[in-house]
């Protein structure tokens, strides 16, 4: 019975597949008007490569059939990725300028660790200006959103809170205002900006040679570091008063490690 479900299994697989490129081609179609010819030029153009090459070096039949084969599988990858591009440009362009834009596109992080939730730790409910809190085994971000004026003084004193969580711990905070203006990071590249926040911290070697070799060190949390400090933001996060998080009973004290918490 086993052996009977994987062929079915497969055969279901290969159908989304397909609809979901047709989706997405739908999708990046609608606003995106010159997609068909740019897709049709990055999938023929290995094969027009190939023949043409092919042509002029007079190639034995074997090699024609390998080398097409291989411009095929070529335009069909450059095909894909292009398609994504596209697509991304669409989404990011939608979604500019729009509440809650940033944390949606930081929401599908795929790497471990990082949590963003989406209730914002602060709201300003004229200018729909945004604070949202996450975390990674780098540290924790403060990620602002829109252009109040009271946005960089309420970042400071949401810094000042978390400080007052972490007392003690070497944690870095990382301050990223999302935007078009200056300073800001735009919607588009917020995710690598984020991947590539990363904070050092000074060696402990007690030998001189090496401390002056490795003088520093990249700062990361362990696992259960992280899980305390993020136990530690939830309640924060119940005492400011911007609703109770998932799984968290305020009326009972939150257990923390303190030692968890050291700094590395």
């Amino acid at each position: 019975m086993a052996n009977e479900k994987k062929p079915k299994e497969k055969k279901e697989k290969k159908p989304k597949i397909i609809k979901q490129i047709i989706q997405i081609y739908k999708y990046t179609h609608a606003e995106d008007k010159a997609l068909p010819w740019l897709l049709t030029a990055v999938l023929l153009a290995p094969v027009l490569v190939v023949v043409v090459a092919g042509v002029l070096l007079h190639w034995g039949w074997l090699t024609w059939i390998m080398l097409v084969i291989l411009a095929v599988m070529l335009g069909i990858l450059f095909f894909t990725m292009l398609l994504t591009r596209r697509a991304d440009k669409v989404g990011y362009a939608k979604m500019e300028g729009k509440p809650g834009a940033a944390v949606s596109v930081l929401g599908n992080i795929n790497k471990a660790g990082f949590n963003f939730p989406q209730q914002p730790v602060w709201i300003d409910r004229k200018t729909k200006a945004a604070i949202w809190r996450g975390t990674g085994y780098n540290g924790i971000y403060l990620l602002a959103e829109g252009e109040s004026t009271a946005i960089k003084r309420e970042v400071d004193r949401q810094e000042h809170s978390i400080k007052g969580v972490t007392a003690g711990s070497a944690i870095p905070v990382y301050r990223i205002f999302v935007g078009n203006g200056t300073g800001q990071v735009r919607l588009k590249d917020l995710r690598s900006v984020v991947l590539k926040c990363k904070s050092y911290e000074p060696t402990d070697h007690s030998n001189f040679i090496m401390k002056k070799i490795h003088p520093r060190r990249r700062f990361l949390l362990t696992k259960e570091e992280l899980d305390i400090l993020n136990e530690r933001l939830r309640t924060l996060q119940t005492k400011q008063g911007f609703g109770i998080p998932k799984g968290i009973d305020p009326t009972k004290p939150q257990r923390i490690s303190r030692r968890a918490m050291r700094g590395r």
